[in-house]
């Protein structure tokens, strides 16, 4: 797309867009992004090393309650050569006083789920953008407040949703916009992945093994594994609905209308902690989380979506996409891809490497040296950049308030949906109507991704 046609659109959906409102927020560019950090445990740290990697980055403030995480981060900052910034530390409620400081532009927030609420609309009243690590908040009305608070300061709000960057999503995402798959019928994503050793540590190390939880414990075991043991639904669905948002144009000529959820039995859990430390009374537990969670979205413009929560069983790594249209496929598990009359041979699998070589996104080719090395194959530089460049820029984020909260709030409405006996729940509108002359402009521009 040429840069005059992408302004064009571009301006078409900021009219539409209530966020946009406060010209002196939007004013001007800036140099250097000053940033805060609110939580700087091991994802915090992965957002520090960013940081320290760009001459556009300050960090002038971080904030953690534990002094292991501080201690972290001061080696890191060390081992850098940058400047110490200011820490803010002694209890929860340490990072207002992060909020007061008015050489800050932007904050990362990476603390526990339950606090990410809060902290967000305090940061955006402190006129700082936010850029939040999943989930945004554990209530359907705590989404909404994070909405309402973005559109009545101007301030905009990011989810650090990294997977919408990965390479071959975002080839996929350049194949769905150049009509390789056809008109999209369905979509499936989710979270994968086997957690058992993330949930339970033995308190010396965040993944050694132990079986452990709780304070005793380290990083997320100490507070995450309370969530699968009290609140059963899709704890974790950003990594598989990000991308599904842009590649189905959710919030922007489409969205979500409703979802059902359905979990198994929860087995896996108390099977490893006994397997691993035999009559363990954390053996005895009763999980609540089903072992596997999955819900079915509709949208406005009838496709349909799957989404998958699967961490506490033996498994390899997945995020189990799979975009299916009228004239093509592609599966991730299988990493391949079928396009009728184009792939080698009819009714057999290609290697999707070969198609997403061909595809390859533009962002990828021009900016695959800076993201070499970064965390998680890449992806977490090219989070990251978008949110630094959106606060340098003063514009907006390309992961903005709506797709963050559209992505998260799946969270509480499966566990209502599977509480109320898998009854179908209504998806909010956000938007408030928007979405139906939003444009998707998502990465079709590299001014700020």
């Amino acid at each position: 797309m040429q840069r005059r046609e992408f302004i064009k659109q571009g301006a078409v959906a900021a009219a539409g867009f209530a966020i946009l409102n406060s010209s002196a927020l939007f004013a001007g560019n800036l140099q250097k992004v000053k940033l805060g950090y609110i939580g700087v445990g091991l994802r915090g740290r992965n957002h520090i090393s960013e940081g320290l990697l760009r001459d556009d980055v300050e960090i002038v403030a971080i904030c953690d309650t534990q002094e292991s995480s501080l201690a972290a981060c001061r080696q890191q900052i060390r081992k850098a050569g940058k400047p110490f910034p200011k820490e803010y530390t002694g209890g929860t409620d340490a990072y207002k006083k992060l909020l007061e400081r008015k050489d800050i532009d932007g904050v990362i927030i990476s603390t526990p789920w339950q606090f990410h609420r809060e902290q967000a609309v305090n940061a955006m009243r402190a006129g700082k953008y936010v850029g939040c690590e999943v989930i945004a908040g554990l209530t359907v009305q705590e989404h909404w407040d994070i909405v309402n608070v973005s559109e009545e300061t101007g301030v905009p709000y990011m989810t650090l949703e990294n997977v919408c960057y990965r390479r071959d999503v975002m080839a996929a995402l350049n194949m769905v916009r150049q009509g390789l798959f056809g008109e999209l019928l369905h979509l499936e994503g989710g979270y994968q992945h086997d957690l058992r050793q993330v949930l339970f540590n033995n308190g010396k190390q965040p993944y050694g093994g132990g079986v452990e939880y709780g304070p005793q414990a380290m990083s997320e075991a100490q507070w995450r594994t309370e969530f699968n043991i009290k609140q059963d639904g899709d704890l974790y669905p950003t990594h598989g609905a990000g991308p599904v948002l842009q590649y189905a144009s959710i919030n922007r000529g489409n969205r979500f209308t409703n979802l059902v959820s359905f979990s198994s039995k929860a087995r896996g859990l108390a099977a490893y902690v006994e397997e691993q430390s035999p009559g363990h009374k954390n053996a005895k537990i009763g999980y609540k989380n089903g072992d596997v969670v999955t819900t079915q979205l509709n949208c406005a413009n009838g496709e349909t979506v799957l989404i998958t929560h699967d961490t506490h069983l033996p498994r390899p790594y997945s995020i189990g996409f799979r975009v299916q249209g009228t004239k093509g496929i592609w599966m991730d598990v299988a990493k391949s891809v079928y396009i009728e009359h184009q792939s080698k041979q009819h009714d057999q699998w290609d290697p999707a490497k070969e198609w997403f070589d061909k595809y390859d996104h533009p962002l990828w080719k021009k900016y695959e040296s800076q993201a070499t090395g970064a965390g998680h194959g890449g992806m977490d530089w090219f989070v990251f950049n978008a949110f630094v460049e959106s606060v340098k820029q003063k514009r907006q984020t390309p992961i903005d308030v709506y797709d963050s909260v559209t992505m998260s709030v799946i969270s509480p409405l499966s566990a209502k949906s599977i509480a109320e006996g898998n009854m179908p729940q209504e998806f909010p509108d956000f938007t408030r109507g928007k979405w139906k002359d939003r444009k998707n402009t998502f990465a079709l521009d590299d001014s700020g991704f």
